[in-house]
């Protein structure tokens, strides 16, 4: 068994999921990385730190996927204590939803809500096992939101309605975990730069530019990995179900 804590991390691959793994293992975390593509790259980067770090190729909305990855976790290092649900898609077209099609609602609900509740299900099954054994370490679930749940895009509605789930997601487990010391948070991102967003660039820089986050620039996917950071290594042991806006400031009403 790892004698460090182990961290499983979603659509680690790049983008914000890589810049979290990259920061659990800097924080002394081993980490898996669960992802449709392979995540070499991730793994070197953790290493580099001194980390234990594995890849493992899988769809978070296929059983069989979640359930090979938990049980490789298992065998690599024995344990998990963190879980991520970082992984997430938007819409591959941006459709009005007067016009938007069920084979773009089921694949972006399936990736973003579905695949993560059950992943978070199977975990937290590993967890309370884990814990009624004796473990008495901290143990935490961390799911990656949006804005966008709350925030209305006319344009991508599947998109909005999976991480509004995400956080009704998150008070549902963190009422059920409770009772087992597994706390579970949601970090909301705001207006991001990474790939998914790169095709609206110019839209968010004028966005921007116009005061719509007091803070008046891009997040990164840095800012994202901090705040992970933050609740994984039991900073926040008195709080759950707890909503972290790393946003710019977007969600402020300012008159």
């Amino acid at each position: 068994m790892s004698s460090a804590p182990v961290a499983l991390v979603t659509g680690a691959a790049r983008g914000i999921g890589a810049a979290i793994a990259t920061e659990l293992a800097e924080a002394g975390f081993d980490v898996a990385i669960f992802d449709v593509i392979d995540a070499a790259a991730t793994v070197e980067s953790a290493r580099k730190l001194g980390r234990n770090a594995i890849s493992i190729t899988g769809d978070v909305t296929v059983d069989a996927d979640r359930k090979a990855a938990l049980k490789q976790i298992e065998s690599s290092f024995g344990r998990l204590d963190v879980l991520v649900n970082n992984a997430g898609v938007a819409p591959k077209v941006r459709a009005d939803i007067l016009e938007a099609t069920e084979d773009s609602y089921d694949r972006v609900m399936g990736i973003n809500l579905k695949g993560p509740y059950f992943l978070t299900q199977a975990a937290a099954n590993w967890m309370v096992s884990r814990r009624r054994d004796g473990h008495d370490g901290f143990m935490c679930v961390v799911n990656i939101s949006s804005s966008s749940a709350y925030a209305p895009s006319t344009g991508r509605g599947e998109y909005c309605i999976s991480k509004a789930g995400v956080s009704m997601a998150t008070k549902l487990w963190a009422a059920r975990l409770a009772e087992f010391g597994i706390n579970v948070y949601e970090i909301r991102p705001g207006i991001i730069a990474t790939d998914m967003t790169s095709t609206v660039k110019e839209k968010y820089d004028k966005l921007i530019a116009g005061g719509i986050t007091p803070i008046a620039r891009w997040g990164l996917p840095q800012d994202i990995a901090s705040a992970v950071r933050s609740c994984a290594s039991g900073a926040f042991k008195f709080s759950t179900a707890e909503v972290f806006n790393v946003d710019g400031g977007f969600h402020l009403r300012i008159l």
